[in-house]
């Protein structure tokens, strides 16, 4: 079965128990379109919850190499001499 066999027998699903349950008068807003809605409305909020936790991320990714950043601009007059006399001492004679 292909996909939109699926979503065809899924749709007429809904509306048989959308019907059936009007019918009974349970409720008249089970249907298709009133599912589909939904979905749609998940959806975006889905999309909109994805893009908030990459804003975070990039947020925390900024930061971290700004502190990357600091820390090397800070440790650099103070590791660069001690560097420069290792590679001294270790060259062959």
């Amino acid at each position: 079965m292909n996909t939109q066999t699926l979503l065809k027998r899924a749709l007429e699903g809904v509306d048989a128990l959308g019907f059936e349950l009007d019918r009974l008068g349970v409720t008249s807003r089970l249907n298709r379109h009133n599912l589909a809605a939904y979905v749609f409305n998940e959806q975006k909020r889905l999309e909109g919850e994805w893009d908030c936790l990459q804003a975070r991320v990039d947020r925390r990714r900024s930061q971290i190499e700004g502190l990357a950043r600091q820390v090397e601009q800070r440790a650099a007059p103070v590791v660069e001499p001690v560097l420069r006399r290792l590679g001294q001492s270790r060259r062959p004679v």
